[in-house]
């Protein structure tokens, strides 16, 4: 027996640049903890990297 393809259609009343900011802000909400932790991260070699380049 052939498998059926499954087709999704959403219906969406909203402009595309309130959608579009919309799913922005998703992205944003859901990789918050992966960006403070990469900022987190190159902060910390940035200071390593100054403290061997200026010796206090």
């Amino acid at each position: 027996m052939k498998k059926q393809k499954l087709n999704y259609r959403f219906h969406n009343p909203n402009p595309a640049d309130v959608t579009a900011d919309y799913i922005l802000k998703i992205f944003i909400e859901v990789n918050e903890k992966k960006v403070e932790q990469a900022i987190r991260s190159s902060a910390g070699e940035l200071k390593i990297e100054n403290s061997k380049e200026c010796p206090v």
